[in-house]
């Protein structure tokens, strides 16, 4: 059937059970901020606010040139110096740069060592420019560039307008609203009758939402679900790590708590992007964990997760295995940040294997550059790196949601969120 254009107008109403701030992947951020790169839908790089960039050096200085007649929402023109003052402030240590400054039009960065894989990090939701005070937790004091500005956070809805000057085009919408902290059930009965258009759908529930005839719109797998290791104190000896790599049963965590969606992995990155995960043995061996173990003794070990359902299931049944092999753990509180084991998801996006590998790695705290591309120096830099034992890969999932009947033209962007931006209302007159 031929298609009717796009029409312009109406309110898109989104519900999410998290925070639409949440770093780095709310889905609030892409909506009011931009970076100075971007990645299309298919993961490729593309200008943003920045309209070119160059290197020299040998990728120990990166300049970019800022997009000219950019303004904030509230009509400040966007510079380098406030870029640079954002950039500052979003990451104040263990950053890909040593130092960044403004030169006229252009921001200019700095290393020590090589950053070959500066433009596409760039383009990551860490890095977005913003102008205004941070931290203060009211997102209508801090202003963007993006396709929407925030008008109002009240009584769990945040409701933001449609920017008509944006440097990208107006979107169709003139307005949406998030309605906030709302359980993934009640989004999906509200998709139902109409009072939602687009609604979160975790991986582990993506059977059910297909069974229940929703229309899903599934990325890639794009999460990695690691456990994060100490690697001192207790677990300062590298065989006991090396034992508690060797106990976790991957299998139970795919085919029972996440419902056989994603992938069972042992690599840092998908098998899609390196072609050699499958390099790395991800079966459990209770034996070799027990030999490794020993006599070592550990002491009590805590372990904790994120407080969403799945994970938290996860973690439980990765203490079972461990208590399996000797190890005395108990669950930390959700969110705690001082366990011994801390069950994390690290997303990765793009289609450039040496940026999303430096960008997993830096999310799991080592900052240290990945300066080659081929797949055997990032196979050699993940074999070493994943030796430690600092960090256990176990899963990669995708992300999804779901849409409603009058909701068109909506896609998944290179990071799994949503594009809300060029999505229209079929009912708007």
């Amino acid at each position: 059937m031929a298609r009717t254009r796009p029409h312009y107008g109406g309110t898109l109403r989104v519900e999410t059970a998290g925070d639409p701030w949440q770093h780095p992947d709310g889905i609030a951020r892409r909506l009011v901020y931009d970076g100075l790169t971007q990645l299309d839908s298919d993961g490729a790089l593309r200008p943003a606010l920045a309209l070119t960039w160059e290197s020299d050096g040998n990728n120990h200085r990166w300049q970019f040139r800022l997009r000219s007649g950019v303004h904030f929402h509230d009509g400040s023109p966007l510079t380098s110096a406030v870029v640079v003052a954002s950039l500052t402030t979003s990451c104040s240590s263990e950053c890909p740069w040593t130092a960044v400054k403004a030169v006229g039009p252009l921001v200019v960065f700095t290393s020590d060592s090589p950053m070959p894989n500066l433009p596409a990090l760039l383009a990551g939701n860490a890095f977005l420019i913003g102008s205004g005070p941070m931290g203060d937790g009211n997102p209508t004091t801090r202003q963007g560039t993006g396709p929407f500005q925030v008008t109002g956070f009240n009584n769990g809805v945040l409701t933001l307008a449609a920017n008509e000057n944006c440097w990208q085009g107006r979107p169709f919408v003139d307005a949406v609203e998030i309605r906030v902290h709302r359980p993934v059930r009640e989004q999906w009965l509200d998709l139902g009758v109409g009072r939602a258009d687009v609604v979160e759908v975790p991986a582990e529930q993506l059977r059910q939402a297909q069974q229940q005839r929703l229309s899903v719109l599934t990325s890639p797998p794009l999460v990695l679900v690691a456990l994060q290791v100490a690697d001192s104190g207790t677990l300062a000896n590298v065989k006991l790590r090396e034992a508690i790599a060797a106990a976790v049963d991957r299998s139970a965590l795919y085919n029972v708590i996440f419902q056989k969606q994603g992938e069972i992995t042992a690599s840092l990155l998908p098998q899609r992007l390196t072609g050699y995960s499958f390099l790395f043995p991800a079966g459990r061996d209770m034996n070799k964990a027990q030999e490794l173990r020993g006599g070592l003794t550990s002491g009590p070990l805590t372990l904790a997760t994120e407080s969403d359902g799945a994970m938290q299931l996860a973690a439980q049944r990765i203490a079972l295995n461990l208590r399996e092999v000797g190890f005395n753990v108990q669950m930390a509180p959700a969110g705690a940040n001082y366990a011994d084991l801390i069950l994390r998801k690290l997303q990765f996006t793009g289609i450039d294997r040496a940026a999303s590998l430096e960008q997993v790695m830096r999310s799991a705290g080592e900052s240290g550059p990945v300066t080659e591309a081929t797949p055997m120096a990032l196979f050699k830099v993940e074999q070493m790196y994943l030796g430690e034992k600092k960090l256990i890969p176990l899963l990669d999932l995708p992300l999804a949601c779901a849409r409603g009947s009058r909701v068109r033209d909506l896609h998944l962007r290179a990071d799994g969120t949503p594009d809300l931006a060029d999505a229209s209302l079929e009912d708007v007159r």
